[in-house]
């Protein structure tokens, strides 16, 4: 496994934790992790890169070694922690943003509001959310109302092996090795004994704001770095997508340069599934836009 280091920044008043492969004077690529991941998720990913690369990693706030932020975690936050962390390691050069996920609509909102700081984009099956439409809002808001009192929790495992089951039973493709990895990357040990998730249960909660697709894609729209969009066949998300195929145009419609890539037989952790496999695709991708 390539060696990783650990970067510690305040960003906007919350401990950033930042994971770091390879020497800072190769060229950068920010990896942006998705809802319940970890930076060291891309570990796999990043062991499969031919090339020379300074590869960045946070942990989104409330999640991996990144402090835990009070009252709830909205889309508006990980824009002004992009910004600020951009600003510590690339403040003067347009990079490149591969996200995974909720990482990968990070990345694509991010692009559009400043495109001029973003030279190459690569979406992981981040493709926008299912747009919730007004009319649903006083349903949704007492929905979140109710919750309020019965705040979300992690459940707790004997030890990290089993903790590696469990991630083992949510992929069947994860091999024991990597999930026990991921275990021991994604988990931490409670005074019990007892090891849990070592991200904020609240990121569990549903957010009181309705998403809305067309401003997602008022963003995408803005846009001008060349995009590669990396779906796979068995991921509930592309299968999602399939099922109404004119909102998968419509959405890959507003990417100026947009290229896609389908990949066979792994699911929505493609990073996990087959990273050897992404590694090739993503680093063919930069050579064409290098």
């Amino acid at each position: 496994m390539k060696a990783s280091r650990s970067i510690i920044r305040d960003v906007r008043g919350l401990r950033y934790h930042v994971r770091s492969w390879g020497d800072e004077r190769h060229p950068k690529l920010f990896l942006l992790h998705g809802w319940m991941d970890v930076s060291a998720s891309f570990q796999f990913m990043v062991d499969a890169l031919q090339d020379n690369w300074h590869v960045l990693a946070p942990d989104w706030r409330g999640f991996g070694l990144s402090e835990w932020q009070k009252g709830g975690y909205y889309f508006a936050d990980y824009l002004g922690d992009l910004e600020l962390l951009l600003n510590y390691f690339s403040p003067s050069t347009p990079t490149t943003l591969i996200g995974h996920s909720m990482g990968g609509n990070i990345a694509c909102l991010y692009a559009g509001i400043r495109p001029h700081r973003v030279k190459r984009l690569i979406t992981l099956e981040g493709f926008g959310m299912g747009e919730l439409s007004p009319h649903l809002a006083p349903e949704h808001y007492a929905k979140w109302l109710s919750r309020l009192t019965e705040p979300p929790r992690f459940r707790a495992y004997p030890n990290f092996d089993a903790l590696a089951k469990r991630l083992c039973e949510a992929n069947a493709r994860l091999n024991k090795d990597r999930a026990l990895f991921l275990a021991h990357h994604s988990g931490k040990t409670l005074p019990s004994g007892e090891v849990t998730f070592n991200s904020d249960p609240t990121h569990k909660a549903i957010s009181p704001i309705l998403y809305r697709l067309e401003e997602a894609k008022a963003c995408w729209k803005k846009i001008t770095a060349p995009v590669l969009w990396v779906a796979a066949t068995e991921s509930w998300i592309y299968k999602q997508h399939m099922g109404d195929l004119e909102d998968y145009s419509s959405r890959k419609a507003c990417f100026k340069q947009l290229e896609e890539v389908v990949m066979l037989d792994s699911g929505h952790m493609m990073h996990h599934d087959k990273p050897e496999e992404l590694a090739g695709i993503v680093e063919g991708f930069l050579k064409k836009h290098g």
